[in-house]
């Protein structure tokens, strides 16, 4: 992490775990745990958890994000949730494109661009997320892969914009397999991410944008991922469902 340059963010991404009153009892364990902290701590909760997590929360620095939204203001999307919803309800980030809604739900790039744009639109910081198949990387085509998502995934989105957004480099193969990147490649893929950010904007916009590990990132492995100058903080799976481990991870990213 380079705290002098951008803002370190942990983000719990909770996936679809923890009813209301679940959730509401996570956070007030997660709250003191982490109300030293030096860096953004955000919560990212299902949709049905919104209303509690912002009411649990509110006076702390606990932010409150969503774990997607639809690119339209209004309309026949059953299910859907869009961006003025949650902007209304105080949510101030929101997770989009993470690989499971790519993989179990067709998200595309342009889906993904679309909702970017809404949300930025709106006011919301969205978490962009990409990452490579176990196949690609053996293939030996990450940076390939990479490149061609955050290209088609920001399509037309400006240099300003790009600042506010984060970006999640989550491997696939790393998502709740237990496997997780060793430090140097977490290093060596959101190196290139920020350097793929530089030819497409500029290094300033480069080095503006926090980048994320987000491939099973955990009380254990925290310190030495977080120790990368590009790694400049953590999307947090399995363990953001554990207020200590949550917190440990926390305190790594606030040294």
């Amino acid at each position: 992490m380079d705290k002098t340059k951008r803002k370190a963010i942990i983000a719990g991404n909770w996936k679809m775990n923890k009813t209301p009153s679940e959730a509401k009892a996570l956070l007030t364990d997660i709250i003191p745990a982490v109300k030293d902290a030096d860096c953004e701590v955000i919560a990212c909760v299902p949709y049905v958890d919104l209303s509690v997590a912002l009411e649990v929360t509110k006076g702390t620095n606990v932010k409150i994000g969503a774990e997607n939204c639809h690119w339209a203001e209004s309309g026949a999307f059953t299910g859907e949730i869009s961006t003025g919803m949650l902007k209304e309800m105080g949510v101030e980030y929101v997770v989009l494109g993470h690989s499971e809604r790519r993989q179990y739900f067709g998200e595309t790039d342009e889906t993904v661009n679309k909702r970017t744009k809404a949300a930025l639109a709106a006011g919301l910081k969205p978490i962009v997320c990409v990452g490579e198949l176990l196949w690609e990387r053996e293939c030996d085509i990450t940076e390939e892969v990479i490149a061609r998502q955050i290209k088609l995934d920001l399509f037309d989105v400006c240099a300003e914009d790009v600042k506010k957004t984060v970006i999640a480099y989550e491997p696939v193969w790393a998502i709740g397999t237990g496997k997780t990147a060793t430090a140097e490649q977490a290093e060596e893929v959101c190196a290139f991410i920020r350097a793929t950010l530089a030819k497409l904007y500029s290094e300033e916009v480069a080095q503006a944008v926090t980048i994320q590990y987000g491939g099973s990132m955990n009380n254990s492995n925290a310190d030495e991922l977080l120790s990368k100058t590009n790694v400049d903080g953590g999307l947090i799976g399995g363990a953001s469902l554990v207020a200590e481990k949550f917190a440990a991870i926390v305190k790594a990213a606030s040294k």
